[in-house]
């Protein structure tokens, strides 16, 4: 049965700004779906608050609503476009079908005579309300775990007596596990009851007995409406039951299961489904299954939406879940679409891994002085990185070579934890850094059963690791001219990176990367195809591994390396890797934008990025994919196989950017901005320099490498003094000082965590007013695309500043400075592209504070209140195919917009809030007002001085 023909107009609602428990994963979903509706013809009209997304572009849907996620909005949609027809929600997280709900129950999708699709209200109700899903799931006969619904204090201390502890508090209908805890002692439960209790919106809790040790699972399934489904995707958590899916570690497919207990999962799933509701779409499952022989398996819970998982879940199958489940809910069935990949299977076809796929979350917990670190029932990570490898060692070491937290993979790199108690502490209270602490606990003889009695992870995934242990230890007894190729091939099978090699031979990287070209030990690189090679794939969706070479009948030696190179020419696009705070979904964005510009310039666009949330690492974005770490060894492999004209790395935020100096200096082409002109901007003191020759004024500073050095500094400038390293992203280790003993601690700090860097200490404006501009510029001319006044005094970091553009109350000869600035240095630094350029303005007098020549979390921002595609300018000024003169810039908006920072401190409930020099924010919405008496505006400038902190 074909598609529904009643449908010809679709809301889809987006997730709003970023949040911790609520990603990039729903923006990727939202643009994959609304792809899908416009290859069926339908119109779309989007609503969605956060400009950094792709979602968001002009060019995602045919009408596009930045505006707040609430009633109203919708109501104003309906009124301006009468002919919707249905209304999507599944696609934009917790966040979308809460509002989908409410307008239900306000009666606004009857008034409008608007259908809701790919969701069952009653279905949502079902498994949102903890106490209704438990009778649901003991009517079906699907066992849980011991359990009871509070809505009271009262009953739920009545509940902790009958079960005993340990117990698990989860709040009903809340996302990301907000509200959630384990409570192992009786004295802490009355103050996380109350928790959990409050943030729930229904004042509800479900508290069920603790199955602390079991094993973690989740499926991803699909269903159609004739109730056929298929399960994509089957994901085991490493970390056993206790810690929050997406605070886990997570592998596909399955590793440690029994194919009977696996077939019995997959039965369960499907009956889970089935009964929950009539509806079409994508649904998650999760179990908990016994650490014994028997594998009793209890079901946890089933969220019958797109999900985080269904983001991983799709890139790690190749099976792109939310483009299928919208299409399902237009009325398709499975067996009447494609499979996407292979373009020859069908949808209901499930997808069969060759491969293995390990995700590692990525945490920020340096940004919230104060927070718990140890992990449990609530979300508390930024991010997350996958790796792809064809045994679970290689794609484990992969994803820790993606998180950029400055390790080179498990070991072998001189920085293992070597206190026993330090790494006792850190298995007994899973640490965000425990995947590491695994590793050093093996290097330091702690035998695998006492791991396990720890820390209830399964022997398979420890013998894992000390496999690579033995194997570092080998190699160790060698030097790199002694090592034998069957080794370092051994080592290169298993993941470790050239470095660590180096590290355990005592050598250079270059030299055991001289060694394996000369073994011919290269990277070979192979199709994510859904289906283990069975059909013919052409999506260019790669990942890479080392073979052993096998012999051919003519005696001449080969392997298989499935990434054909054309003859096109071609220009390399490096990704942003994992989200974190001050380097999130805005930079993805940039990088999409920047595939776009390329492919229209006639490049063959190719992107490297190891995000599996983003749409970036989309399978159809990019002419091609390699999902592979954004790490100079894995980047120069891609490099060396396909010969680009250049690389891009203005567009990836600092994760590209740090890797310019290693381009410079192999000879690769950096295309736009030279890596002189970016590392002039990133070293404080040369760029300062640099002011100075060109006469434009900065705050009076010196630079330091050492406490003592940033003492003296401190005698000829005045205090408070902002302390700012060079190289940093998001204002990582700012800090405003006011007396020699902060400043000594302060730099003392700084320096054990990023050693040998140069300080920059400046003279901090007290009570300046902030701006900032961007630009492009093609080394020639310079055009301003806008200039932001923040709400907050300068001090709070500019990504966490309320900002308004156009400015408010900057006057002509200030406004005059700042475009007279802006070009100066623009041109002065040669730059080629984008450029951000942010001031001080005191007096009159506009400083500077520093200058980005690259793309800034503002550009895509400025992008969508102009209402014009700057990145898409830029990319062409980089790529030599235009001036800056060649562009019709015509920006519309009428009366201001508002950048508003969105933080997630919900998720640290005893941390500082204040702001200061180090960014914080989460994610950001916009806000579109006509004129300075708007009451919103009014609030904020109210408060702007509300959260300063040194």
């Amino acid at each position: 049965m074909p598609k529904r023909t009643d449908i010809k107009s679709i809301l889809l609602i987006g997730s709003g700004p970023i949040i911790i428990g609520q990603a990039c994963e729903f923006d990727y979903a939202g643009s994959q779906s609304l792809r899908s509706l416009r290859e069926e013809g339908i119109e779309t009209i989007l609503i969605n608050s956060n400009p950094a997304t792709i979602m968001t572009d002009p060019s995602m849907a045919d009408h596009v609503y930045l505006l707040p996620l609430n009633t109203n909005s919708l109501r104003q949609i309906l009124k301006e476009h009468p002919q919707i027809d249905a209304v999507l929600p599944t696609m934009g997280g917790q966040t979308a079908l809460n509002l989908c709900i409410e307008a239900q129950d306000k009666g606004i999708w009857e008034d409008h005579d608007v259908d809701l699709i790919g969701v069952d209200i009653d279905a949502i109700n079902i498994t949102e309300d903890r106490e209704k899903f438990r009778e649901l799931m003991g009517k079906i006969g699907v066992g849980m775990a011991p359990q009871a619904t509070a809505n009271s204090f009262l009953k739920g201390k009545e509940i902790a007596q009958e079960f005993g502890f340990p117990l698990c508090i989860r709040s009903s209908f809340t996302l990301g596990g907000a509200g959630a805890a384990i409570v192992h002692k009786e004295e802490d439960y009355d103050e996380l009851l109350r928790r959990g209790l409050e943030v729930s919106p229904i004042h509800e809790v479900m508290i069920d007995k603790a199955l602390l040790g079991w094993k973690e699972y989740e499926l991803e399934l699909l269903r159609d409406k004739n109730d056929n489904v298929v399960i994509i995707c089957t994901i085991e958590n490493m970390d056993p039951m206790g810690i929050h899916t997406g605070d886990s570690i997570t592998v596909a497919p399955a590793m440690t299961l029994s194919d009977r207990t696996f077939q019995k999962m997959r039965d369960m799933a499907i009956h889970m489904m089935r009964s929950i509701g009539e509806f079409e779409g994508g649904c998650n499952v999760q179990f908990a299954v016994s650490p014994d022989e028997n594998e009793d398996i209890i079901a946890i819970e089933i969220n019958p939406r797109v999900s985080r998982s269904s983001a991983l879940a799709s890139k790690a199958t190749g099976y792109p879940i939310a483009k299928v489940a919208t299409k399902l809910a237009l009325g398709y069935s499975l067996d009447e679409l494609n499979n996407q990949i292979t373009g020859n299977t069908s949808a209901l076809f499930e997808p069969t891994l060759d491969y293995v796929i390990v995700k590692i979350p990525r945490w920020n917990f340096d940004k919230f002085e104060g927070s718990d670190r140890t992990l449990g029932l609530q979300m508390k990570a930024v991010g997350e990185v996958m790796g792809i490898g064809r045994s679970f060692q290689e794609a484990l070491h992969k994803a820790t070579q993606s998180l950029e937290i400055k390790r080179n993979g498990l070991g072998a790199d001189g920085k293992g934890y070597t206190d026993y108690n330090q790494v006792i502490e850190k298995l007994t209270n899973a640490s965000w850094d425990r995947v590491f602490a695994l590793y050093d606990a093996i290097a330091m003889g702690i035998s695998l059963s006492r791991i396990h009695e720890i820390t209830k992870i399964d022997m398979w995934y420890l013998n894992q690791f000390n496999e690579l242990h033995e194997l570092e230890k080998e190699i160790g007894k060698f030097d790199v001219s002694t090592l034998s190729r069957k080794l370092l091939l051994e080592a290169k099978q298993k993941g470790f990176a050239d470095r660590q090699i180096a590290h355990m031979l005592g050598c250079l990287e270059s030299e055991v990367y001289n060694k394996r070209d000369e073994m011919n030990i290269n990277r070979v690189y192979k199709l994510v195809d859904t289906c283990a090679a069975e059909f013919a794939a052409d999506t260019p969706y790669y990942y890479s591994t080392f073979e052993a070479d096998v012999q051919k009948p003519d005696s001449t030696r080969y392997t298989h390396n499935e990434s054909i190179v054309s003859d096109k020419k071609k220009v390399i696009v490096l990704g942003s890797g994992p989200n974190r705070i001050g380097q999130g979904i805005e930079f993805d964005y940039c990088c999409v934008h920047g595939v776009y510009a390329a492919q229209e310039c006639g490049y063959e666009a190719i992107m490297i990025n190891c995000n599996p949330e983003t749409v970036s690492t989309d399978f159809d974005t990019a002419d091609k994919l390699y999902f592979e770490p954004v790490f100079w060894e894995h980047i120069y492999d891609i490099i060396r196989h396909e010969k680009p004209e250049g690389v891009i790395v203005q567009l990836g935020g600092q994760t590209a950017l740090k890797l310019a100096e290693k381009l410079d200096r192999y000879g690769i082409k950096i295309i736009g901005t030279s890596y002189n002109a970016l590392d002039l901007a990133e070293d404080r003191g040369r760029f300062s320099k640099l002011l100075k020759e060109i006469d434009i004024p900065y705050p009076p500073f010196d630079t330091a490498t050492t406490p003592d050095e940033a003492l003296k500094v401190a005698d000829k400038l005045d205090f408070p003094i902002l302390v700012r390293p060079s190289y940093v992203l998001g204002g990582q280790g700012m800090k405003i000082v006011i007396n020699k003993q902060e400043l000594e601690e302060h730099v003392v700090d700084i320096l054990r965590k990023i050693p040998n860097n140069v300080l920059l200490l400046d003279h901090y404006l007290d009570g300046a007013i902030e701006a900032e501009a961007d630009a492009i510029c093609d080394g020639e001319n310079v055009y301003i695309i806008g200039i932001m006044e923040h709400i907050e005094p300068c001090g709070v970091h500019s990504g966490d500043s309320n900002a308004l553009l156009p400015p408010f109350t900057l006057g002509d000869l200030v406004m005059q400075q700042i475009k007279d600035h802006t070009k100066k240095i623009a041109l002065s630094l040669k730059t080629v592209g984008l450029i951000n350029i942010q001031f001080a303005i005191k007096d009159n007098v506009v400083y500077i504070i520093e200058a980005n020549p690259r793309a800034s979390r503002t550009v895509p921002f400025i992008a969508k209140a102009y209402g014009e595609p700057y990145v898409n300018y830029a990319t062409k000024v980089m790529l030599g195919e235009n001036m800056v003169t060649d562009f019709d810039f015509k920006p519309e908006l009428k009366g201001y917009a508002i950048k508003q920072p969105v933080f997630s401190f919900n998720k640290f409930p005893n941390v500082d809030k204040r702001l200061g020099p180090e960014m914080k924010s989460t994610g950001e919405s916009i806000l579109f007002i006509d004129d300075l008496k708007d009451d919103d505006f009014y609030d904020l400038y109210a408060r702007r001085r509300m959260y300063l902190s040194k």
